[in-house]
């Protein structure tokens, strides 16, 4: 059996989650039969994105759906898709888009580092409103009226990061952007669960969705998913699927392409090095499943309990730990250590680099180290893992 220490590399315990930089989510047995089964054998990859689109479909509402090489992919491809439409001289000329609209429209609070990918596509960002109760000058955040105020010639788009606490509501700001025939692009990478989210996103009007597919959904670490309106989805896949064919002979899947509105085949697309393999689609719609089915919620007693055996284990020191655990039924429990600093000698950072730096090397979730605490996520921890965190933890925080 191969082990990765053949290479030189020792693998930690991971108590982060499904973080990309640590290999997103444990991929479960049904998605690694599937992802082997479709190793061994040898599939036109449109036709295979034809059967996710379907599937997506199905799952989200959607018209159309596709399997991307993770969620920033998705983005690139939709802003892609929204820039260029089936317009096989703009794909060509993408990321230079000079001559027609490229700048998108988006709430200045919701900038973040991952729309680069959009940018990455040839889309210039314009941003509106304020975030007043963070900056401390006022109670006001970004307003409808404030895109609509932005669009003009040179907008193609919106996008939106879509959260819980996202302001306006997205059914404001998707009503406000059809309203002047513009389509939206939803950024819901890490918004699942809830399950609903999968459709009532695609419910609100908006024209693509991007999810991540190696997170809650637990398929290869490298996938995302995204879904909306079949002539968006169907210009995204144009630009990532191999073009290397006689137009001819080429047969893409009615569901996905309309060939009927192609006056030939594009050269490879601006997402062409963001292609996917077979066995990270079929992986994928078998996690899909899975997720869909509410087959994960089964876990999380048992990563309840993991996690209240580490807080036992910590009972004698100094830290005072707290369980959350979310009332959706759906979401993962967390465990958030509070250090008392002055008490142990020794910061939140400093705890955090000896646990990387153990035997087992071990990485806790870092989000809150600011604060003084340490998070616990139990995605990828079993009895033994467990075992072994408790350990390290009591080693470092009870002196």
């Amino acid at each position: 059996m191969f082990n990765l220490e053949l290479l030189g590399i020792e693998p930690i315990i991971n108590a982060s989650g499904a973080v990309t930089r640590l290999g997103g989510a444990p991929m479960p047995e049904a998605a690694l039969d599937a992802y082997c089964a479709a190793a061994r054998t040898s599939i036109p990859l449109d036709h295979l994105q034809g059967v996710a689109c379907r599937v997506i479909a199905e799952v989200t509402g959607a018209e159309a759906g596709l399997v991307t090489s993770g969620a920033a992919a998705a983005l690139t491809l939709g802003a892609a898709a929204i820039l260029t439409g089936f317009d096989l001289n703009k794909m060509e000329r993408l990321p230079h888009c000079e001559g027609f609209p490229h700048e998108f429209v988006m709430a200045r609070e919701q900038r973040n580092g991952y729309d680069h990918a959009v940018r990455a596509a040839g889309a210039r960002l314009v941003e509106v409103g304020f975030h007043e109760p963070v900056a401390g000058s006022g109670v006001r955040r970004v307003e409808t009226w404030e895109y609509s105020s932005a669009f003009g010639p040179s907008t193609a788009g919106v996008l939106y990061v879509y959260g819980s606490r996202s302001r306006p509501p997205l059914v404001e700001v998707v009503e406000a952007a059809h309203d002047h025939g513009l389509s939206v692009l939803v950024d819901a990478a890490g918004e699942l669960p809830p399950r609903a989210n999968l459709h009532d996103l695609i419910a609100s009007g908006a024209d693509l969705v991007a999810f991540s597919g190696g997170k809650a959904i637990r398929g290869p670490q490298a996938t995302g998913i995204l879904c909306g309106r079949r002539e968006l989805v169907g210009a995204a896949a144009l630009q990532m699927l191999d073009m290397d064919d006689h137009f001819e002979l080429w047969e893409p899947p009615a569901n996905l392409i309309d060939k009927a509105r192609l006056p030939g085949l594009p050269r490879h697309g601006i997402g062409r090095g963001m292609k996917v393999s077979k066995e990270q689609i079929v992986a994928l719609l078998a996690a899909l499943r899975l997720f869909t089915e509410g087959r994960y919620d089964q876990d999380l007693g048992g990563m309840q309990a993991n996690l209240e055996r580490v807080a036992s284990a910590l009972e004698a020191s100094t830290v005072h730990c707290s369980l959350i655990v979310p009332a959706d039924a759906q979401s993962l429990p967390t465990l958030e250590i509070l250090l008392g600093e002055a008490e142990l000698g020794r910061s939140a950072f400093e705890v955090c680099r000896r646990l990387r730096h153990g035997k087992p090397p071990i990485y806790v979730g870092h989000s809150l180290l600011d604060e003084g605490k340490l998070l616990i996520n139990p995605l990828h921890l079993n009895e033994h893992r467990t075992t072994v965190l408790a350990k390290r933890l009591r080693e470092e925080l009870c002196r």
